[in-house]
């Protein structure tokens, strides 16, 4: 038995390297150990468990007089071993004719012990057992346990350790953002202690951000790549880690063979599991981001995947058929049966493989991007990847085409709220159509089918196109548009994708590309004649004149449009051209035409619960009011409109209709109001990459009121309301326009002057830039010592990082000195 075991009643271990972060998990912990009397810590390999317990027990220590026991159980294999090893950690030995068990609870029965038990996840069962016992007649003795999975013990309170908190890489990055991430800031520490004067900032903070977003903020991970930077830089650093995943290795004496490498971190763990979990684990990497049980159960579940018969209702799992999966990493049979699928994907989130994720009333499963690369490469092996991201991508297609058949009807808002979390496996879904031979029409079909839930709604216009870009224009017989030996059904959906391109081209002031799009539909027009299609060219070249301005002729185009769809069918491209149809009519007074339209749309879809197209017809309607002079009635009609875009986070709308809003209330209401509006539609319009000056119908109205604004209010203070308006974020602007009072969030109290004398001193010289090891060199303490400082501090001001404490202590020195 070569377990590792320590003793210590007086101390913990020498920890080797500060602690960072983990304040609020270690005051949870704590917590958790006041209340129950057997607590574990769950997670990933990697994650961060043993080292967040060996600081809890650091922090409790003294309230255990009879001390602090480690047991690092990684190194056993022999689960009856289990007991034993636990004796000799706490200074007992065999006895003869005595049972192990009672022996420890002889001694422990009488004693006020906290008892770690450290990697128990392979020996689950023994150490459930083993806990079970001592607890139940040991009344005194506590148990702090770290495992993939909970040990399933009456009593027993689970804590899943999560990942360290990263940046927001979604918007620039602040220093203010670096310092509050704890990813961050474990690679600084460690970085500095490899290469002295190392800091994170301006120069590198986004490379070291992207590093640890790469690496999930597995704190393992993360510290293997800061030792990288003895021989690269951070940019280097993530190149490489881009390009070579088993960059990361590490070889350190001293360090459990498990963790020389995050590989082998991952391995431990996925050699724990079951053939099936194993299986599903290497079909789940097909999923990107989270993903939802009805997908799993139609990618993922049957018989093996040889068969084509995939089904799918959108919301539900149908069964899949075919071939075993086997290979290096894989055993089994290749069999996950539809009943099969709960119990493993539950039994997967048990050994902290997946992490469930609460969406509503929604559970969306995600791995951590390290476990599912892991999941590929074992996928890979078996010759099955190809197989399984057909079936994602087919399923995600079927997926988005029943939303878009399930438009017109009161579910369009929660279709919406489904699609967008389904982003990552959309993307996922069309970069295996652009890229693998015979997956071309799938991919357009997807393309064609988001069109108005993210292309046009989220305003997502320069992704939609980069995808149509990839697919219609790649070589191949599938890009030819007189390729008859592709079918009709293949040319239909060209021209569909073609012209949804188009769309997109013209809305963001593409004219040229937009037009050269509708005549490559034409064309497939000439040669597969198709109703919906000739429509659908209607409707984008009435764009062409609309935009332009000339608007008697757009008219006459979507007129077109209009008398080409058979009645009763094809209803979105209908409503679609009808709201078009009404812009036109309504700006040129014509008055019939306006109310004619604007009864149509609310015809269709006000009965049936749609928001969407009636959102726009309230838009349209109330600019045709304030044309005629009507600029009050012309404002609630935009309010109205902005109500029913709220649920749905309709971008492009909600721009449309804030600006509108802004030209009716400047005739009536508050100059700062108005400017403030025309900053949250320009935000919006910007964030989508739409010029609003290419819409030449619209644009003089924009023109109008912001000379007006400006005049009543001067320079200074309309740019003051301006910038202000584009402050906001989308909800913030809609609770602006339909003037609800924002929540006021309390102001923060100035950080308390509570260091003593000897922590001020240290706060000073983190704000140096020292180590914990060049602080205790400098005022000839243990590095412990400073550690336990440096900890005490970060607890007392509330702080995540050192560039917190630094911070701090630069506004401080402004006032007298504490203590």
């Amino acid at each position: 038995m070569s377990t590792v075991v320590r003793k210590r009643t007086s101390g913990l271990p020498l920890e080797l390297s500060s602690f960072v972060g983990r304040r609020r998990e270690v005051g949870e912990v704590r917590r958790l150990l006041s209340t129950s009397r057997l607590v574990t810590l769950t997670g990933p390999g990697g994650v961060g468990k043993t080292r967040l317990a060996l600081e809890v027990t650091n922090a409790v220590r003294r309230v255990f007089p009879d001390g602090v026991v480690l047991v690092e159980l990684d190194q056993l294999r022999d689960p009856e071993l289990v007991a034993s090893t636990v004796a000799v950690a706490v200074g007992l030995r065999e006895q003869a004719g005595r049972a192990t068990v009672e022996m420890l609870i002889d001694y422990l029965a009488s004693r006020q012990l906290l008892l770690v038990l450290d990697n128990s996840e392979h020996l689950v069962e023994a150490v459930a057992e083993l806990a079970g016992a001592l607890l139940q007649r040991c009344p005194e003795l506590r148990i702090l346990a770290t495992s993939r999975e909970w040990l399933g013990i009456q009593g027993e309170a689970a804590m899943p350790v999560p990942p360290l908190t990263l940046p927001d890489l979604r918007r620039p990055l602040v220093e203010q953002d670096l310092a509050q991430s704890e990813a961050v800031a474990l690679f600084a520490e460690r970085a500095a202690s490899i290469r002295p004067g190392f800091t994170v900032g301006s120069h590198n903070g986004a490379a070291v951000a992207e590093i640890c977003q790469r690496l999930d903020g597995l704190p393992l991970a993360i510290e293997l790549a800061a030792a990288r930077v003895r021989a690269l830089s951070e940019k280097d650093i993530l190149a490489r880690l881009l390009d070579q995943p088993h960059l990361l290795t590490a070889r350190l004496r001293g360090v459990p063979a498990r963790q020389q490498t995050l590989w082998a971190c991952i391995e431990w763990s996925y050699s724990l599991c079951s053939p099936q979990e194993q299986l599903l684990w290497a079909r789940l990497s097909v999923f990107a981001g989270s993903f939802e049980l009805d997908a799993v159960e139609d990618v993922c579940a049957g018989d093996g995947l040889n068969g084509d018969e995939l089904t799918c209702d959108g919301l539900a799992g149908g069964s899949l058929a075919g071939d075993e999966l086997t290979g290096d990493g894989l055993t089994g049979n290749g069999l996950i049966g539809d009943d099969d699928v709960l119990y493993t994907v539950a039994s997967l989130m048990d050994k902290s493989i997946l992490v469930a994720e609460q969406h509503g009333d929604v559970m969306r499963y995600r791995m951590l991007e390290t476990i599912r690369e892991f999941g590929v490469e074992r996928l890979q092996h078996t010759g099955e990847y190809a197989k399984l991201r057909h079936r994602h991508s087919d399923w995600y297609m079927r997926l988005v085409e029943q939303a878009r058949a399930d438009w017109i009807s009161p579910r369009q808002a929660d279709w919406f709220t489904r699609l967008d979390r389904e982003h990552s496996n959309f993307q996922a879904a069309l970069d295996h159509c652009t890229t693998e031979p015979g997956e071309l029409e799938s991919g357009l079909r997807i393309l064609i089918a988001l069109f108005h839930f993210y292309w046009w709604g989220r305003g997502w216009t320069r992704e939609g196109r980069l995808w149509l870009s990839r697919a219609l224009d790649r070589p191949g017989p599938a890009a030819v548009a007189g390729d008859v030996d592709g079918g009709r059904a293949t040319l239909v959906v060209r021209a569909n994708a073609l012209l949804t391109d188009a769309t997109l081209a013209l809305g963001a002031g593409d004219m040229d590309g937009g037009r050269q799009r509708i005549e490559d539909a034409r064309a497939i027009l000439d040669t597969v004649p198709d109703p919906a299609i000739e429509a659908f060219i209607c409707w984008a070249a009435g764009h062409v004149a609309e935009y332009s301005g000339d608007l008697p002729t757009s008219i006459t185009i979507f007129e077109q449009g209009l008398d080409v769809l058979p009645p009763g069918q094809h209803l979105t491209l209908r409503l679609d051209i009808l709201v078009s149809y009404s812009i036109a009519a309504g700006l040129i007074g014509d008055t019939d035409r306006a109310n004619a339209c604007h009864a149509e749309v609310m015809r269709i879809s006000e009965p049936t619960g749609e928001r969407f197209h009636r959102s726009y017809a309230l838009w349209t309607f109330g600019l045709y009011v304030m044309q005629q002079g009507d600029h009050r009635r012309a404002a609630a009609l935009q309010e109205e409109s902005v109500r029913l875009r709220r649920d749905l986070h309709d971008v492009t709308g909600a721009g449309w209709s804030l600006e509108s809003l802004a030209w009716a209330e400047s005739a009536f209401g508050e100059p700062e109001r108005v400017a403030t509006l025309l900053g949250t539609a320009d935000r919006l319009w910007e964030i989508m990459g739409r010029p609003l000056r290419a819409y030449q119908h619209l644009y003089p109205y924009h023109e109008e009121c912001e000379r007006k604004t400006q005049e009543r209010l001067g320079d200074k203070r309309f740019r003051d309301a301006f910038e202000s308006g584009r402050a906001m974020d989308l909800d913030e602007a809609i609770a602006f326009a339909l003037d609800e009072q924002p929540v006021q969030e309390p102001v923060a109290a100035e950080s308390p002057r509570v260091l003593t004398r000897r922590e001020w001193e240290i706060a000073e010289l983190i704000a140096e830039g020292l180590t914990n090891r060049e602080v205790a060199a400098r005022l000839v303490i243990s590095v412990r010592t400073a550690e336990s400082h440096a900890e005490h501090i970060l607890t007392k001001l509330g702080f995540s990082s050192r560039v917190q404490i630094a911070t701090w202590v630069a506004e401080q020195r402004t006032k007298p000195a504490p203590g």
